[in-house]
Parts: C-alpha cells; structure tokens; sequence
C-alpha cells in the first residue's frame, strides 16, 4: 500500500507563542524519553518533556508491550541495569511487577512449567525446554504511574497533550521545538534537543539523514476471567490437543510470538501480543486505520475461539486492547555510526559504548545525526540498519540510550561544548555511577574493535 499526496496548500505565517525556555527538552515520553528526561535532570539539568498522549510510557503502557526482555547476556548476567531497575521495583511494590528469582532462572521443566507463561523464557533460544532467564511481566497501569512519579520527583517540566510538529533549526543547529496542542502551536526553545520520538521526528523536521524501515505492526490486546491454573493443567496434561489447538488459534490471529497468552500481575488477566500484521507503514495514517480494523477483527475472532474451545477460557471476557498500535521500525536515523547485523550478531564492542543489551554494545555516534547541532536521539530509531534494528529495539535497551543521552547533553552543557565533542569516557562513568551498564567493559565472547575518527 502506497500513500501519494498531490496536491498541497499554503498556509499563513504566525507568530507562535514561547511557552518554556529550557536547558533540554525531550520530545516523547516513552520509556527511552522517561529515562532521558529523569537522566538529565537529576544531574542539574532544567528540562521540558513533551508527550502527545495522556499518559506516560510510550509502548510499555499504551502500547501494552508487557514484559521487558533483552536484559541479560548468555551468561544470564543482567546488564540492561539503571533507571529501568528503578521502573522494576518500584512497580514490585505496588503489586505491578513479576520476575524470577535468580535461583528459579535454570533450564529444566520444571521451571519452564513455573515461568513460561509469564514470559521469563530465553526466546532465542529454539530448543525445549528454553532457559528461564531475568525477564519481568508488568502491569501497564504500574508503568504509568512510575513514570509520572520519576518525572514528578526529578522536577521535570511535563507537558502532556502536546504533538510535535516541527524542529527550529538555525544554522545548523536544533534550538528547540514547536508542537500543536488545543490552543494552537507553541513553542519550547531549548539548549539540547533529545528526539524520543521512536520515529525520528525531530531528526527529520531538522533535516538529519535516516532511512525508510518497515516491520510487522501488532494490535495487542488483554482477556479478563481467564483461569489460567487450569488453561496452563490442560496444556500440560495434554501437550498434543493443546498444539492442535493452538495451531488454530494461531490461524485465526494470523502471526503471533512464540505464546501468544501470557499472565500478567494481575489475577485472572492475561495478555495476548498478537496479532502480528506485515505491510503497513506506521507512519501513515490509512495503513494505521486498516491495521485497526484488521487488528480488531481477528482478536475479536481469536476470543470467540478461546470461549469455545480452550479449557480455562470459557468466562474469558476482553478487557481492551492497547491504546496505541504496536509500531516496531519506521525512520532510522544514519548518524556518525550505523550499526550493522553484524555488529548486533558478533558482538562487536565499541569503546565509545555508552548503553547495551543482550550481547550488544550501542557506540555514542549512533545516537548522533550528521551536520546537526545540539540534538541526540534514543529509542529504537537510533542510527541502525533495519535487519540490526530488528534484534536491538528492545525497551530496557532504549532506555538504557535514554538515560545515556540525558547524561550526555549535561555533559555537553557543563563543557558548553558540542554533543559530538563530549569525551565517552565521561558518559561510561557518570552512567556508572547512577548504577547504569553502559558496556564499557567488553563481555568475554566480544569482538574488540576500538572506533575511527568520526
């Protein structure tokens, strides 16, 4: 499906009211914008953090993306580590939060029995059973309220309901934004500009080179009144009828993860990511209105085949889908480095690391745009190539490159120096002592490679 616009109008110019004058502003509130704007003022940083929506937390909280994965490396090691173990325990206490204990994290079926359904399972792994690894299944409503109490206490500057819609560029340099509220469009001048956008927004309002980036979109979806001690009895007293079955299903939902159910903090709630849908450009509002319509369908269609023929389903109710679509790659930014597959798959180590995921190391160029001043990005439109994007576009990773860039732009602020100048040592260190990994030490099985000269 191709959108073609043929026809344009043009529009007086205004005069748009500056409504904050800030040291950072950070553009989207989602897990990796949470994490830069709480990152950023807590070493000494006025910021403003800009969100279209209601709430905070971007997929982990609209888009109901319910379990954070890509935390640790082979070993089982955690070291996706910083303000996203903050998000953790803070929703463990409220109820909002589950995960393994170190001591559950083995590989037998006994504990495959225990945690599986709960989505603490090394996915990349294809023999059975798959390792039970430090994964944590959370409460989407806990995320929203962590991520308000974080900004809240950091003393951030929260303005909800606030779309951008274009960068203020001035000689080469991001001097801050405009976005479009319901009294018009304001304006929030800025020092440092951090696109959280995970579409590059501000990147490609101020002219900084990406690429086009497609992958499926999902309607995700939760089920209340499910008995889910007895749906997980029948899929294990009778392994062959559960695959017949669950092939079916798979049918009708059209692609899914590995288990498309998985329990959730709360009793009797289950969540189901599907359905998987190719073809659609999450930028373009026809193709998002057809994936709504087809997404909606077949979860409608998967329900009723629950109810009728999975044995602790019958009550199942649906309790609402994500607020917002499931959207896994659009812009990529093509920065100072691009990360390749092969960087993600081999290992590579970079000496400018500033975040890590699995058994990856993000460099510090790949948050910055060439030719561009004053602004840095996180989230997964970070300067990748597609196929790389595609195995490194975790939340806990972004935001790691969330909390890095808050890091970096108080660092480029006290040297009153450009962001492509700050030292990455500096960052590895800070990040350190906020209890974050940033992947300056190379795991055992890394390829070493130091990097050139931007």
């Amino acid at each position: 499906m191709t959108d073609r616009i043929t026809e344009h109008v043009t529009c007086r110019a205004e005069q748009v009211p500056v409504v904050a004058d800030t040291d950072v502003v950070v553009v989207g509130a989602g897990p990796a914008g949470v994490s830069a704007a709480v990152s950023a003022a807590r070493n000494g940083a006025s910021v403003t953090l800009l969100e279209r929506y209601h709430h905070l937390g971007g997929m982990a909280s609209g888009g109901m993306v319910l379990v954070l994965d890509d935390m640790v490396n082979e070993g089982n090691e955690i070291v996706t580590t910083g303000i996203v173990n903050e998000f953790v325990d803070r929703m463990e206490r409220q109820g909002g939060a589950v995960y393994p204990p170190s001591e559950d994290c083995l590989t037998n079926w006994d504990m495959w029995k225990k945690w599986s359904r709960w989505g603490c399972i090394d996915f990349h792994k294809t023999g059975m059973p798959q390792p039970i690894i430090h994964a944590v299944a959370f409460d989407p409503d806990a995320w929203k309220r962590t991520s308000l109490d974080l900004v809240r206490e950091a003393g951030v500057n929260l303005r909800t309901h606030s779309w951008f819609s274009e960068a203020m560029v001035e000689d080469g340099r991001v001097t801050g934004i405009i976005c479009q509220t319901k009294l018009g469009r304001q304006a929030i001048r800025a020092k440092m500009v951090i696109d959280a956008t995970g579409d590059l927004d501000v990147g490609q309002s101020a002219g900084a080179s990406y690429i086009d980036g497609q992958f499926i979109v999902t309607t995700v979806f939760r089920l209340c009144d499910v008995d889910t001690d007895k749906a997980e009895a029948f899929e294990y007293s009778n392994p062959e009828e559960y695959k017949k079955l669950d092939r079916q299903a798979r049918r009708i939902i059209g692609g899914a993860w590995g288990m498309w159910w998985l329990k959730t903090p709360l009793p009797g709630v289950v969540w189901c990511n599907c359905p998987h849908m190719p073809g659609y450009d999450g930028l373009s509002p026809e193709h998002m209105v057809q994936a709504e319509y087809e997404g909606r369908e077949r979860m409608m269609g998967l329900l009723t085949f629950a109810r009728e023929n999975l044995p602790g389903f019958e009550n199942a109710r649906m309790l609402g889908a994500a607020e917002q679509m499931g959207i896994r790659q659009t812009r990529l930014l093509q920065g100072e480095y691009v990360v390749t597959r092969d960087d993600v798959r081999s290992r590579r180590h970079f000496a400018d690391s500033v975040c890590r995921g699995r058994d990856y190391y993000t460099p510090y160029r790949a948050l910055l745009p060439k030719g561009l001043d004053n602004l840095i990005v996180a989230g997964r439109h970070y300067s990748v190539e597609s196929e790389a994007q595609k195995q490194s576009r975790e939340i806990p990773p972004c935001m790691s490159q969330g909390e890095a860039a808050g890091v970096a732009v108080t660092q480029a602020l006290s040297a009153n120096c450009a962001l492509r100048d700050v030292d990455a040592k500096l960052i590895q260190k800070q990040m350190r002592a906020q209890g974050a990994d940033p992947g300056d030490v190379p795991s055992a099985n890394a390829l070493i490679e130091e990097p050139v000269d931007a």
